[in-house]
C-alpha cells in the first residue's frame, strides 16, 4: 500500500510524478510544468536519464517502467519523500495501464483503466469500432492455435495474428495458411486473429477534443512497422492528398468518438484505398497517446504544435492551449528508421552522416563510433539511425527519404550488457550530484 496522502512534501509543494524511459528529449519535461512551483519527481529506466531534469526533485529507478510492481514500490517511496502525488503522468504507451492503475487507487484525476483499456486491448478495441458500424477486418480473441483454425474456416487465409496488448509490432505473425498455424506454439498470452488487409496503411496523429478531431494530420508509411522488426526500414510521409486527408479526418472523428468522449491526444492506424471519389478507410488500431519515432519532433518542427505537450497538459487536467509554439510552415514532413544494425546492445563502429545534401534529411538522430546502442523498451528511439524531412510535396519527401534509406550505412558489434549499462549508470550519478 502506498502512504497515506498529505497535502505535499515537507515544503508543501504539490507532488507530481512523471514516469518516463525515454532518452530522447521527445518531451520537455522541464518546459511543461515549473519545477520550482511543483515538486516533480520522476519514475525512470537508466537509459531514460537522459532526460530527465536535473532540477527533479527525486528519481526513483526501475528495470521496466511498464511493470506495475516496480513502479508502484518507486512510487511508494518517492511519496515518503514529497506526499502523495497530486497527478501521475505517462506518455509512453506501454506505461499507461501503469499510471491509471496508481491513479485509481489514490484516487487522483485523470484517466484510469477502464478509461485506457479500449485503447490498449485490440479485441475491445474492435469490438467498440465494430458496435459503431465502422468498417474495420473481420477480427476474433483467440487463447489457442485451434481457435484460429476456427475463424480462419470463416475468413479465409492469409490473417494477422497479435497480442491484444502490445505495441510497435512485437509478436505480430502474418499467417498465410495452415503450414504456418502448425508451426505455432502455444500462446502465452491472449491474442487477435484479424482477416489479413493489402491496402497501404497510414498513421493519423492528433487531438481529439472529446467530440471531433481538433487537431491531425495524416501520414502514409512507407514499408510496414512489421517489416521493420524484420529488417526493413521504415518510413513516412504526410498526406498532401485533399481527397484522402478529407476521407481520413471524416473516418478519424468516427473512430475515436467510438472509444471515448474525454479529450485525448491519439495516433491512429488505418487502411487506405484509393477511389474516384477520394478513399475509403478500413480501421486497424489506435492509440491514446502521441505517435512515436519522429512524429513529435517533425509537428514541433513544421506544425508549430507541440503534441507531447497537449498530452502532458490533458494529465495534469489542463486545457493544452500552451501547445502552439509557432506559426506552421506550411510544408510536408516525413520521417525515417533503420533498424539496429545489431543485436542490442551492441557498439557502433562506423556511421554516415546524412546532413548537408540537397535531398538529404533537416535533421538526424545518430551514434558516433564507440557509443553502445542501448537495449531499451523505447523501440523506436533506439535504431540505427532516425532521420526527418521537409519539403514542398509528399512525391519530394518520399524521393528523399527513399534515397536516405538506400545511401545511409552504420555498423555495429555486440557488447555485453554490463558495458552498455555504464553510462547510465553514470549519468545517473551525474544527476545525483547537480542536486546536491
Amino acid at each position: 500500500m502506498l502512504p497515506e496522502q498529505r497535502a505535499g512534501g515537507d515544503d508543501g509543494r504539490p507532488h507530481i510524478v512523471v514516469v518516463n524511459r525515454w532518452r530522447e528529449r521527445y518531451a520537455d519535461y522541464l518546459g511543461y510544468v515549473d519545477h520550482r512551483e511543483n515538486a516533480v519527481t520522476y519514475v525512470s529506466t537508466e537509459v531514460g536519464l537522459g532526460s530527465v531534469p536535473a532540477e527533479a526533485a527525486g528519481i526513483a529507478l526501475v528495470d521496466a517502467t511498464d511493470d506495475p510492481v516496480q513502479v508502484r514500490s518507486a512510487v511508494a517511496g518517492l511519496t515518503g519523500r514529497h506526499g502523495i502525488p497530486h497527478r501521475i503522468v505517462a506518455l509512453k504507451e506501454d506505461d499507461l495501464l501503469v499510471a491509471a492503475g496508481l491513479r485509481e487507487d489514490l484516487g487522483l484525476p485523470g484517466p484510469y483503466p477502464a478509461d485506457l483499456l479500449p485503447f490498449r486491448d485490440k479485441f475491445l478495441m474492435c469490438r467498440a469500432i465494430a458496435a459503431a458500424g465502422l468498417p474495420v477486418p473481420a477480427f476474433a480473441s483467440a487463447d489457442s492455435p485451434g481457435e484460429v483454425a476456427d475463424f480462419t474456416s470463416v475468413s479465409g487465409w492469409p490473417v494477422v495474428l497479435k497480442p491484444r496488448i502490445g505495441s510497435s509490432s512485437a509478436g505480430v505473425r502474418i499467417l498465410s495458411g495452415p503450414a504456418d498455424l502448425a508451426g505455432l506454439p502455444a500462446f502465452t498470452e491472449p491474442m487477435l486473429v484479424q482477416a489479413f488487409v493489402e491496402h497501404p496503411i497510414h498513421h493519423v496523429d492528433g487531438v481529439f477534443d472529446g467530440t471531433r478531431t481538433s487537431r491531425l494530420r495524416v501520414s502514409r508509411y512507407v514499408n510496414t512497422c512489421l517489416g521493420f522488426r524484420e529488417g526493413a526500414f521504415l518510413g513516412s510521409v504526410e498526406v498532401d492528398d485533399p481527397g484522402v486527408v478529407r476521407a481520413v479526418t471524416e473516418a478519424a472523428d468516427g473512430y475515436l468518438a467510438a472509444l471515448t468522449d474525454g479529450p485525448t491526444p491519439f495516433h491512429l492506424e488505418v487502411f487506405v484505398e484509393r477511389t474516384p471519389d477520394g478513399a475509403h478507410c478500413v480501421f486497424l488500431e489506435v492509440g491514446a497517446r502521441v505517435g512515436g519515432a519522429e512524429i513529435p519532433f517533425i509537428w514541433r518542427d513544421l506544425h508549430g504544435y507541440d503534441l507531447m505537450r497537449a498530452a502532458f497538459e490533458l494529465q495534469l487536467g489542463l486545457a493544452g492551449t500552451a501547445a502552439e509554439t509557432a506559426p506552421p510552415t506550411g510544408e510536408v514532413g516525413g520521417w525515417l528508421l533503420i533498424p539496429a544494425p545489431e543485436a542490442r546492445p551492441c557498439v557502433i563502429t562506423h556511421v554516415t552522416s546524412m546532413l548537408g545534401g540537397r535531398t538529404g534529411p533537416y535533421a538526424e538522430s545518430i551514434l558516433p563510433p564507440g557509443e553502445v546502442l542501448p537495449e531499451a523498451d523505447a523501440y523506436y528511439e533506439h535504431v540505427g539511425g532516425r532521420f526527418r524531412f521537409r519539403g514542398r510535396t509528399s512525391g519530394e519527401v518520399e524521393a528523399a527519404l527513399t534515397d536516405t534509406a538506400a545511401r545511409f550505412r552504420v555498423t555495429a558489434e555486440p557488447v555485453a550488457r554490463t558495458v552498455a549499462e555504464r553510462p547510465a549508470r553514470a549519468e545517473y550519478a551525474a544527476h545525483a550530484e547537480a542536486r546536491r
